[in-house]
This record gives C-alpha cells, structure tokens and sequence, in this order.
C-alpha cells in the first residue's frame, strides 16, 4: 500500500498513532540497558519491510523517551526494479516518526565464491559502516528476531557449520568499530506482525513486500516455501528449539573462545596479536591448533575460512619448518595473504 503526497495531511497524529505494545518495548529498552554505556545516538537500519519498519517505529517511541536521538538507515541496492520506490517509502515513514532518514547505494559486487544473497549482505554492512562514520552514530539497531534465528540455525546446520556457525547472531555484534544491536532476537515474528498491522490501520503506511523473501531461488526463500511448512506440522516448535540450540552453541563457542585466547597468549608476545610463533602452534594438539587459528583469523578481521580451506592452512603450516629454515608460506585467503618467514606467522591486508 502506497501513500500519496496529499494523503500526508489527513494522517493522525503521530504520538496518538503509536499505539503501546510492550512486550516489543520491553525488549528493546533491555537491549539498549545491556550496552555499557548508554548511546546518544542511534540509528535503525530500515530497508521498508515489516520487521524493520516496525522496529523503527517503535525505536522512536522508546528513544524519545531515553532522550536519544533516532535517525533511520535506508540501503539501496539498486538489484530490484522497485528500489526506488522502497527508499521514497521510507523517507515517509521517516517523516511519520520524525527521524531523519539517510540513504546509501552502494555497489553489490559479485566475486568468486560467493553469492548475491551474500555479496548484497556484505555490501550493506560496509554502507551501513560508512552512514556511520558520517552521522556520528556508534550503535545501529537490527531487526531480527526468533524466526530469522532459527533459520539461521537450520541454514548452518545444512552447510555443516561448528559450534560457532550454530550459535548464529548474537544480540550485540561489534563490526567495522560498529555495534550493532539486535533487541528482538527473542521475539516471535508475530508480535511485530500484529504491531505492523496496528500501524498501518492507524496511519494507512504500509510495510512493502521483498518477493525475494518467497522465492524459492533463494536459499531463505526454499525454507520458508518448501521446508518450513513441512516442519510447522511435525515439529510446531522448531524454531523455538532452533533458538534455544543457538544459545546453546554460543555459550560452547564461548568457553572455545576462552581456550584459543588462552592459546594464542603463549604463542605471541605482542599485544596486538596480529603474529604468532609457528614453533609453539606447532606444540598445541590438532584440534586446538585448528581451533586457534581460526579464532586468530577472527580476531584480524579475516573472512572465515571453509572446512576445507582451514584444513589446507593447517596441512602447510605444519609441512615447514618450525623455524623458518626451508621456505616461506603465502596463502591467499579473501582479502588477506596468511604469511609465514623465520618462523613467524602473520596476515597481511591483499
């Protein structure tokens, strides 16, 4: 449902419009009390569908009354005819809540090994980074929730992913010296699905409809068309169960991350850890060995490696010497080289 210009002037009143839904409000106020500090500022990343829309609305109610400034954050990629009309759809809704909206169009570039459905997420978040750094903002708020988590979960568990693959998203996630917060993690999508509908009915500001969301030639279109409908009738909860899983794994990837920290303080002297000795790795079992690499790639800003991938860095780093007495190692890896000389080992920016 579309709004025309002169539809503007009979909408209700803003504050009136804005009706109380508390467990959505709750939730996000607990969010925003969790961060160490509390924010001056914060954004909302809308792309003008419902979760997001409805996120921004009720952030605007919820950050008016913390005194916190609310602008929204619109992403045009420009991969969909109705691009433009999107983001003119949420700079009215900007309008309606009082927020300013900012709009980026960044440049969706397809590279070998990765997908649009990936390449398109990575090019939000770099957009999302540089809004950002422009507006003043620290903390940009994403509107996930219970559903979108369990998917995660049964997607990685597919691909095969480990225990950190399986915790899926956390609340909070720092990115791009960025964080960002995810207050409805725990919520069913039906709850923002009845606040959406109670918005619409009171301004007549629909949310738009993404086609890709049902298509089937998306991996989260296939699972919500083809395999969610046969899980909604033999297991009702699984996304309930899914999402307990992930808090599960990510308690598990936790105690792994303390472990890999633990290991790679005695394999680096230097605080930045941006090295670390090959003869002390090369003293670690194989399980941390692999473990403590990946966590180290992590911690760099690396791309995660694949299975195969992490196997092949394990197998040549094991074949040198452990100090650096036969030859060099340079493996390419995303956008970083894993080097190796004299016995050191460090990643170096492509």
């Amino acid at each position: 449902m579309e709004l025309r210009s002169d539809d503007l002037q009979s909408l209700p009143d803003n504050a009136a419009a804005l009706s109380d839904h508390p467990t959505l409000d709750e939730a996000l106020c607990a969010g925003l009390a969790s961060l160490s500090s509390k924010p001056t500022k914060v954004a909302v990343a809308v792309s003008g569908g419902t979760d997001s829309a409805t996120l921004a609305v009720r952030a605007s109610k919820v950050a008016a009354r913390q005194h916190i400034s609310l602008c929204l954050f619109h992403i045009h990629h420009g991969l969909q005819n109705v691009a433009d009309d999107w983001a003119a759809h949420v700079h009215r809704l900007g309008t309606l809540i009082g927020a300013p909206v900012y709009e980026a169009r960044p440049v969706v570039t397809l590279t070998q090994g990765i997908g649009i459905e990936a390449a398109a997420r990575e090019a939000r978040y770099s957009a999302l980074a540089e809004l950002a750094k422009h507006q003043g903002v620290s903390h940009v708020l994403l509107a996930h929730h219970r559903d979108d988590q369990a998917e995660t979960v049964l997607l990685r568990l597919l691909r095969g992913t480990g225990v950190e693959g399986l915790a899926a998203m956390s609340t909070t996630t720092r990115r791009d010296s960025l964080t960002y917060l995810r207050p409805w993690l725990d919520i069913e999508r039906s709850l923002i699905l009845a606040a959406a509908r109670a918005y619409t009915a009171r301004t007549g500001w629909a949310p738009v409809q993404d086609p890709t969301n049902t298509d089937s030639r998306f991996t989260r279109g296939a699972l919500r068309l083809q395999l969610a409908p046969i899980l909604d009738v033999r297991w009702p909860k699984w996304r309930t169960i899914l999402t307990r899983t992930a808090r599960h794994m990510a308690e598990a990837a936790a105690i792994l991350d303390e472990v890999a920290r633990a290991d790679l303080a005695t394999l680096t002297s230097t605080p930045p850890q941006s090295s670390f000795s090959l003869a002390a790795w090369r003293n670690l079992s194989h399980a941390r060995q692999t473990y403590v690499l990946r966590y180290w790639l992590r911690i760099n800003g690396a791309r995660m490696p694949t299975e195969a991938r992490l196997a092949d860095m394990v197998r040549q780093l094991r074949q040198l010497h452990a100090l650096g007495h036969d030859r060099e190692m340079r493996v390419r890896h995303g956008r970083h080289t894993v080097c190796c000389h004299r016995g050191r080992v460090w990643l170096e920016p492509r």
